[in-house]
């Protein structure tokens, strides 16, 4: 079974008042950053509304580098000035002579993005009477652990997992017994896990033909019985582990009393600018029992 994380990415285009987009400045409009701050700390209301308070936002140089025109693809726009984030919007205001008018149509049409607490960084940029803001929170990878911690930690939560009745989907699982790591399936795992992060692609299939009881033939596993969960992107075991718990079929896996061995892997490749793991998962039953 295969599962996928959610997309995290937000991006919209930019928005102008009276000019359909807006050009990087040759200079941060630095002003501009310090009277949004100003406005987070103390913004009295929003809309007719009472507003609370949100934190400083960090001025980010490269946010105001970020070229943004008719057209132009945020994402693509973040990506070329160097900036790596996991969700950014931008605003184009063309008219106001100076950051204090551009500050008060900012209040005025923007004011709950302003305020917003998704983001913790901006970028502001200015070229003649045409603003741009960049709202962003960056990109943070977490520390995958390493194999011996991550074995330990997948064996738990799945053993965890297994020790409480559930539903999977329309299936209901009693407890089951815990099963046991079996370094053998972890290897052929790997090896799964390592072939899609090179190869770019998301398959219990690989590209040459092997299925997961090839895979566990392969790596000298004598099974009668074998079955396997795949994953993309958690940057974590417990996420990777809720995600398949969350998922019918994958739960099936987990739960299934049948299975008496685990192994489990994930693989990394360096060049993916994002870092996605890729994660396999597979249980077995030995041949003879």
């Amino acid at each position: 079974m295969a599962i996928l994380p959610r997309l995290l990415i937000a991006l919209s285009c930019a928005a102008s008042l009276t000019s359909a987009g807006a050009h990087p400045a040759d200079a941060p409009a630095d002003e501009l950053a310090g009277l949004i701050n100003a406005y987070r700390a103390a913004p009295g209301s929003c809309a007719g509304r009472a507003a609370a308070p949100a934190a400083a936002l960090t001025p980010e140089p490269a946010l105001s580098k970020v070229g943004i025109g008719f057209g132009t693809f945020l994402e693509s726009a973040l990506k070329r000035a160097g900036y790596a984030s996991d969700l950014a919007e931008s605003i184009s205001v063309t008219g106001p002579q100076d950051a204090q008018a551009a500050m008060a149509v900012l209040q005025d049409r923007y004011c709950e993005k302003l305020l917003s607490g998704e983001f913790s960084a901006v970028g502001t940029a200015r070229r003649g009477n045409a603003w741009q803001i960049v709202f962003a929170h960056p990109l943070v990878i977490p520390v995958l652990p390493a194999p011996p911690q991550m074995s330990q930690e997948l064996l738990a939560l799945v053993n965890e997992a297994r020790a409480t009745p559930r539903t999977c989907g329309d299936q209901a699982f009693g407890a089951a017994p815990p099963v046991s790591w079996n370094e053998t399936l972890a290897q052929a795992a790997l090896g799964h896990s390592t072939d899609m992060a090179q190869k770019h692609y998301f398959n219990h299939k690989e590209p040459g033909g092997s299925d997961p009881a090839a895979r566990a033939t392969r790596a000298g596993y004598r099974w009668s019985r074998i079955s396997e969960n795949i994953a993309s992107g958690q940057h974590t075991v417990a996420q990777a582990v809720k995600d398949w718990l969350g998922s019918p079929g994958h739960c099936a896996n987990i739960m299934n009393p049948v299975f008496t061995d685990m192994g489990g892997a994930y693989a990394v490749n360096p060049a993916n600018e994002n870092r996605t793991p890729y994660w396999t998962q597979m249980f077995g039953r030995p041949l003879g029992q």
